[in-house]
C-alpha cells in the first residue's frame, strides 16, 4: 500500500525526487562537485539572497544546522533573545543554552502570533542582547509570525535575526534582498519537498566571515564548511550524495513549478478543502484564520463526545493515509500538513475517511 504522508515532513516526494537519488555518486567527482555548487546557487535564488548571503549545506536535520548556525554566528560575549510561541521557539533556546551562551525569552501564547511592539519594548530595556531568533511558521501549530514587522524592529535596534524557516523556505516568498535577516535555518524536507537529511544555513556573508575559530564543534563549523567550499568545492566530511541530488531535483520543480508564490497557491487550495470539510463533521481550526500558514492546520476535535487520537491514527494509516499527533500543551489537537507531491484528490480522500468515523 502506498503512504500518503499529510505531515509536516518527511512528507510525500515527487517520483522524480526519488528517481534523482538512484544514482550513486563519488563525493570527489568533479560531476558531484557541480551538483553541489548548483544545490548552493538554487538555494539562494530561492531567497533572492545570492548578493548578500552564502548557502552552507550541512548533514543531517533541521536541528543539526539550527545547533550548528547558533554555535558559529554565537560566542559568549553575545546575548539571545528568542521569542517563543510554540515547541520550536523553545527548542532555539534549549540549544542555545546546551551551548552555555547567555539567553532570554520573550514568551507568548501558543495561539498568537509574536508581538513586534513588545519586541522592541524589550530590545530597548536589554543593550545586551545582540541576536534575535524568530520562528517563521511555528509547526506546534501552523501559526505564521510577522516575519516583516519582527525584522524591521530588529534591524532598527541593530542587532541580528536568526529566522527558521523550516516550514516556510520555499512555500512562503522571502526576499533577503529587502528583509534584513542574518540567517535562514531550514531543511531539505518540507517547502522544498525534497527527502529528509539535509539542512543548510544561508548566512550573511559579512557575518559568517566574522566566525572563524567560534564552534567549539569540528562537525558543526558552518564556517569551516562554507571555506571549504569556497576551496574546492568539496564538503569536508561525507556528503549525502543522493539526499543532495534529489534536492536539486526537487528544487528544479519548485522553479518550474512558478516558484514559492505557486506553491503557496497550492498548499493555500488544500488547506482550504481540508478546513472546509472538516468544519461541518464538528472539527475547529485552533488557529484563527488570519493567523494560519497553510503549511500546517492544527485540528481540535468535536466537543462533547470522547476523542481517541490514536484510534483515529491507526484507522487513517491502515488506508494509507499518515497524519500527525498534536504538539499543544494546552489542548488535545491533531495535525494536518498540506504540503508534499500530493493531489487535491488525496485530501478530499482523507477528509472522507474521516467523516467515516
Amino acid at each position: 500500500m502506498t503512504q500518503r504522508l499529510f505531515t509536516p515532513g518527511p512528507l510525500t516526494t515527487d517520483a522524480r525526487v526519488r528517481d534523482a537519488m538512484r544514482r550513486d555518486w563519488g563525493s570527489r567527482d568533479a560531476a558531484f562537485i557541480a551538483l553541489t555548487a548548483d544545490l548552493r546557487r538554487r538555494l539562494l535564488d530561492v531567497a533572492n539572497g545570492a548578493d548578500s548571503h552564502v548557502a552552507v549545506p550541512l548533514q543531517g536535520s533541521g536541528t543539526f544546522v539550527l545547533e550548528a548556525a547558533v554555535g558559529t554566528l554565537m560566542g559568549r560575549e553575545h546575548k539571545l533573545l528568542v521569542l517563543i510561541n510554540g515547541a520550536y521557539g523553545r527548542r532555539m533556546a534549549t540549544i542555545a543554552r546546551r551551548l552555555g551562551l547567555t539567553v532570554e525569552t520573550l514568551d507568548h501564547p501558543e495561539n498568537a502570533p509574536v508581538d513586534a511592539a513588545r519586541l522592541a519594548a524589550a530590545l530597548a530595556a536589554d543593550p545586551a542582547i545582540t541576536h534575535v531568533s524568530l520562528v517563521h511558521v511555528e509547526t506546534t501549530t501552523g501559526l505564521l509570525n510577522p516575519l516583516e514587522a519582527v525584522a524591521q524592529v530588529v534591524e532598527r535596534a541593530g542587532r541580528r535575526l536568526l529566522l527558521d524557516a523550516m516550514a516556510s523556505f520555499g512555500a512562503l516568498p522571502l526576499d533577503l534582498a529587502g528583509t534584513p535577516v542574518a540567517a535562514v535555518l531550514a531543511s531539505s524536507n518540507k517547502g522544498l519537498e525534497g527527502p529528509p537529511g539535509l539542512g543548510f544555513a544561508l548566512v550573511e556573508r559579512t557575518l559568517i566571515e566574522q566566525a572563524e575559530g567560534r564552534n567549539p564543534s569540528l562537525s558543526f563549523d558552518l564556517h569551516a564548511q562554507w571555506r571549504g567550499f569556497a576551496a574546492d568545492g568539496q564538503w569536508r566530511f561525507t556528503p549525502p550524495v543522493q539526499i543532495v541530488a534529489g534536492l536539486v531535483e526537487a528544487l528544479r520543480l519548485l522553479e518550474t513549478e512558478g516558484g514559492p508564490q505557486a506553491r503557496l497557491a497550492r498548499y493555500q487550495r488544500r488547506f482550504d478543502r481540508v478546513a472546509a470539510g472538516l468544519e461541518p463533521l464538528g472539527y475547529r481550526l485552533y488557529l484563527d484564520r488570519p493567523l494560519q500558514s497553510p503549511i500546517i492546520a492544527t485540528f481540535v476535535p468535536p466537543s462533547g463526545r470522547p476523542f481517541d487520537f490514536a484510534a483515529l491514527y491507526d484507522r487513517l494509516a491502515a488506508r494509507g493515509l499518515v497524519i500527525y499527533p498534536g504538539k499543544l500543551t494546552d489542548a488535545e489537537t491533531f495535525r494536518i500538513g498540506c504540503i508534499g507531491a500530493l493531489e487535491d484528490a488525496d485530501f478530499d480522500d482523507l477528509v472522507n475517511a474521516i467523516a467515516e468515523g
